[in-house]
């Protein structure tokens, strides 16, 4: 992650590009959903499918209401706190197939329209996470494709690791290992040998070698360090995702 505080009018287009992308390439697992498979497990303990799709639609709802209000600067509305968060996500679950998609796509719909009406000018504007943390509006967008990205390979339909884009395997290390050399991760080098990048996070300790999305795979809890080339043994990373640093207040 660069340490800047806002992002030319070109940035955000791409940006909105890619949230575009990533949720045209969910939606193709996503059509042939049954309700049977939408009750089978994901790949988190606990969750099933529907509850991963209840999930993304959820935080789309959370980023438009962000969105919103950077863009006018009021609240539009009650906040959804954890508990009802939690209880939307219980209840949504059980849904079937084609209204879990539909309300899917709707709230990313409605995300996105309200990124498209946001002036330039307010892109800079500082938002509150839920967990706390604030961070510009424009961060936003990074966080939604995040979530499509790292959630559509929970789904256990199909898309892996190996499939995520270049583009946003670099941001997403980017962003991650600058918060683990912030919190001082026992880890000397990171090392991603496809994408011809590496990082140094402190003068001594391991280090990880391997193909960008593997070594993004281990950090965010999506697969194990033996895909990696290690010495000695890696630290087990901390839950992700975490607050970028550099923060902003």
């Amino acid at each position: 992650m660069t340490d800047t505080t806002s992002l030319d009018s070109a940035d955000i287009a791409f940006l909105l590009d890619d949230i575009r992308g990533s949720a045209a390439r969910l939606s193709v697992p996503l059509d042939a959903l049954t309700d049977l498979k939408a009750g089978e497990p994901s790949t988190l303990p606990g969750w099933s499918r529907g509850h991963v799709i209840t999930h993304l639609a959820r935080s789309a709802d959370a980023y438009r209401w962000l969105l919103a209000l950077a863009r006018t600067g009021t609240e539009p509305g009650p906040r959804a706190d954890a508990a009802a968060l939690e209880r939307a996500l219980r209840e949504g679950a059980e849904r079937n197939a084609a209204h879990l998609v539909a309300d899917l796509r709707s709230s990313l719909d409605r995300m996105l329209d309200e990124a498209t009406a946001m002036p330039t000018e307010r892109w800079p504007t500082l938002v509150t996470a839920l967990a706390g943390w604030r961070h510009p509006a424009w961060y936003t967008l990074h966080r939604a494709r995040r979530e499509l990205e790292t959630h559509h390979v929970d789904l256990n339909l199909g898309y892996t690791t190996t499939d995520w884009p270049a583009s946003y395997v670099t941001w997403a290390l980017d962003d991650t290992i600058a918060t683990l050399t912030a919190r001082d991760f026992p880890i000397a080098r990171i090392e991603a040998t496809d994408l011809d990048r590496s990082w140094t996070l402190a003068p001594i300790g391991p280090a990880a070698t391997g193909p960008g999305h593997a070594l993004l795979a281990w950090l965010s809890g999506r697969g194990p360090a033996t895909h990696l080339v290690s010495e000695p043994r890696l630290p087990t990373p901390p839950t992700w995702p975490l607050p970028p640093t550099p923060g902003w207040t």
